[in-house]
């Protein structure tokens, strides 16, 4: 069927990847040219829809990859079927071995070159989402669907109070959520980043890929990273955007991956996985443990103002609250939380000048 999908595709022996789950199969072949190409067969309505979405995406960071956009490749659609209730899409397989992220080093290396691969992915154009019918979410979005997660999660009585206030208060902090949506992965793993020769050159996995808070991406990078790489994947990071620096790029990471402890409690019990829900209490109880109850983000300059307006979630679950004052500025020198093991170990960085550069 590969070979009805895309014309001139001539199958002469099969090989990896072979990957096999309820909702896909995965198989590599080799044609009589010598290309490598992977068929993957949805076997499920969502999961068809997923690809295709996915193959929309990866059209065009391809033609970013292709205009010099980007320094890494990503696998090419090349053609798909749909009949007889079988339904398969054809891509060619991108080369590579998953980065050990235990095993990188600082400096200008690989450490660095997974920071600029990821600040090339959240430089692209936010058309390459929106065009291809995937979610796309500004900063007010990002807010309140955290916000529906903390709600949910206060209501099963399972969440620890002084991390439910420590999610509050970075919530209803705004100087976090001033920030530019950007094309986001979504679902960052080693095994979706590709190197070769001490570079990354392939990033695959883009199924859940949206536009939203560069943050979900990098929560990924603090907790996996060795401590001491952070500098040089920042760097590389910052110097790849041109939006700048996100001053509370770490913070908002860091509220990313205690949050998503809380949606794998969610999940447990939407999914009735009695082990799931133990795993997630247990991991839960482990971080109050860690942070007590130490705000994730540390107080801002007492200069304050009022904010009119302030929104607040309504509904017998809600536990937020009304923000009455805010910083007029943001200028002072700002305290970074001490470093943790579990679920982030983000290394101090330098505090801010005192004119806010």
């Amino acid at each position: 069927m590969a070979a009805v999908a895309v014309p001139g595709l001539d199958p002469v022996r099969l090989t990896l990847p072979q990957e096999e789950s309820p909702a896909l199969r995965v198989v590599g072949v080799i044609d009589t040219q010598g290309r490598h190409w992977e068929v993957l067969q949805a076997r499920t309505d969502e999961e068809w829809d997923l690809l295709e979405s996915e193959a929309q995406v990866l059209r065009r960071i391809g033609r970013a990859v292709d205009d010099g956009r980007a320094s890494f490749d990503v696998a090419r659609p090349a053609g798909s079927l749909h009949q007889d209730g079988v339904r398969i899409q054809v891509r060619s397989h991108v080369e590579g071995r998953p980065v050990d992220a235990a095993a990188l080093h600082p400096g200008p290396g690989l450490s660095a070159g997974l920071g600029r691969a990821l600040g090339e992915l959240h430089e692209l154009s936010t058309s390459v989402i929106s065009e291809a019918g995937m979610p796309v979410y500004d900063a007010d979005d990002v807010r309140d669907r955290w916000l529906a997660v903390l709600d949910d999660a206060a209501a099963t009585g399972k969440v620890p109070s002084a991390l439910l206030s420590r999610w509050e208060q970075a919530l209803e902090d705004t100087a976090l959520w001033r920030f530019k949506p950007t094309v986001v992965h979504g679902d960052l793993a080693e095994e979706n980043i590709l190197t070769a020769g001490g570079a990354v050159v392939a990033v695959r996995g883009l199924n859940q890929a949206h536009v939203g808070d560069p943050a979900e991406d990098m929560a990924w990078i603090y907790s996996t990273a060795p401590v001491d790489c952070l500098e040089s994947i920042e760097s590389a990071y910052d110097m790849a955007r041109s939006e700048g620096v996100d001053k509370h790029l770490r913070d908002r990471a860091e509220l990313v991956s205690e949050m998503s402890l809380a949606r794998w409690l969610l999940h447990g019990i939407d999914s009735g996985r009695q082990e799931v829900i133990d795993d997630a209490v247990s991991m839960l109880a482990d971080l109050a443990e860690q942070v007590g109850r130490e705000p994730l983000v540390a107080p801002h300059s007492p200069r304050l103002a009022p904010v009119p307006g302030e929104r607040r979630r309504s509904g017998p679950r809600a536990v937020t609250r009304e923000v009455d004052m805010m910083p007029v500025e943001d200028e002072e020198p700002f305290p970074v939380p001490p470093p943790f093991p579990f679920p982030l170990r983000l290394a101090p960085r330098p505090a801010d000048s005192p004119d806010g550069a």
